[in-house]
């Protein structure tokens, strides 16, 4: 009696297969097919066959490393990073420039297709969404903008960052997506022994800062510094969280006004900064409402939060609170007032919220409040389409959407939004 044939499409971990690439998924990966069976493999581009190894088998779906390349792309350009090019093997390519093998003007178009295809199977929306470059990148060809480069260093004190879903260190000699500062500063052919990790950062002014750590990072307050975004100073931790692209401070805050719609929204309102960090997208509704501008930024970091105090003081109506977002807002939901709440009625609500998006507790608590308006800064477009259908689902609408290439050379992608009842 013949053995049984195995069912379509099966595969197994260490199996090579021959994929032709169809599509883009979130995440950095892309989707070929393997008899029927979805298999997602990083380091292609939709419209070209690869070799793959097959690495694991879930029930619907396998994932898999790009070996080598059948018939490339058209937008396939000579790897970015020499030391994350798939000519090499999977565990020595380094992490960090997933897109680096694709023409910069095809690397959007794919990032416009994961948000437009987030939004419309997750949020249920169909927009169209182009993504525009930071001023400066395309005569960079998409280099040198990443101020803040974190490095791992192996047990042999050989500095590099993680290979992709790894916690194996690859040694490299280049850092092109770092400033050309950082670039000069970082010796990395240095051994460090006994050193955990390394950070590489460049401030407003130029200035490289160098930080090797043993064991965890430092927590609590360390060294303030001060960057700058439009003629604005902004006080923060030297440890603390700051946007990573040389221009994305200023392109984020510019989008958020943009957004601001001051037919719905009063300074003598009670505007929210949810996430505030620092206080940098408080400070652009106070300078778009004026001197008389209600504004409670909050913040779970209290060494921010301090920050931000300092960042606001111009502005009488501006305080930072410490706090969890959605127990801060389920307290404000308990004890306000008709006359506060009257007010957060004919305020703006920001959120900048992690990666994970917000979730349901703190978007329908944002809902409840009734503001004036909604504007939602995303570093993720699934978890935007999440919030966004939250939203919806509370009688909210997408009034304006814009999405911005901050991350140059990565899958990532950043959006601002703007939501009217």
């Amino acid at each position: 009696m013949s053995a049984p044939h195995a069912p379509r499409g099966q595969v197994e971990p260490g199996q090579i297969v021959e994929l032709t690439i169809d599509n883009v998924a979130h995440g950095g990966r892309f989707v070929g097919r393997h008899e029927g069976r979805v298999v997602f493999v990083p380091d292609t581009i939709p419209g070209e066959t690869v070799r793959a190894q097959v690495v694991e088998v879930k029930k619907s779906f396998a994932t898999a490393v790009a070996l080598g390349v059948v018939e490339a792309s058209p937008d396939r350009v000579p790897h970015v990073w020499a030391e994350a090019s798939i000519d090499r093997a999977p565990l020595e390519r380094a992490g960090g420039a997933e897109f680096g093998h694709i023409a910069l003007p095809r690397q959007r178009q794919l990032k416009q297709r994961v948000i437009e295809d987030a939004l419309e199977r997750t949020g249920g929306m169909q927009r169209e969404v182009p993504v525009a470059a930071a001023p400066g990148d395309d005569a960079r060809g998409g280099l040198a903008w990443r101020t803040r480069v974190r490095l791992h260093v192996d047990d042999r004190g050989r500095q590099g960052p993680f290979a992709p879903r790894s916690h194996e260190v690859v040694p490299v000699t280049s850092l092109p997506l770092a400033t050309e500062g950082i670039q000069r500063s970082a010796q990395l052919d240095q051994r460090l022994p006994r050193v955990t990790a390394v950070d590489y950062v460049e401030w407003s002014e130029g200035e490289v800062d160098v930080i090797a750590m043993e064991g965890e990072p430092e927590r609590g307050r360390t060294d303030t510094i001060v960057e700058a975004v439009g003629g604005r100073e902004f006080q923060l931790d030297r440890s603390g969280f700051w946007q990573v692209h040389r221009e994305a401070p200023a392109v984020l805050t510019d989008a958020v006004r943009r957004a601001i719609d001051t037919d719905r929204v009063d300074a003598g309102g009670w505007s929210l900064d949810l996430y505030g960090g620092v206080g940098l997208f408080a400070a652009t509704v106070a300078e778009a409402l004026g001197e008389r501008t209600r504004i409670t930024s909050v913040e779970a970091d209290e060494v921010a939060t301090d920050h931000a105090s300092e960042n606001l003081a111009e502005w009488l109506g501006a305080s930072a609170e410490t706090g969890k977002v959605d127990r801060w807002l389920r307290e404000l939901g308990q004890r306000a007032s008709r006359a506060e709440r009257e007010r957060l009625s004919r305020g703006l609500i920001v959120l900048d919220p992690p990666r994970a998006g917000a979730g349901r507790e703190v978007i329908e608590q944002v809902g409840g409040l009734e503001p004036g308006q909604i504007v939602y800064v995303a570093c993720d477009p699934v978890a935007l389409a999440r919030d966004a259908k939250l939203l919806g689902e509370a009688g909210w609408q997408v009034e304006s959407l814009e999405a911005f290439d901050l991350f140059p050379h990565t899958h990532h992608v950043e959006a601002v939004a703007s939501f009217r009842r």
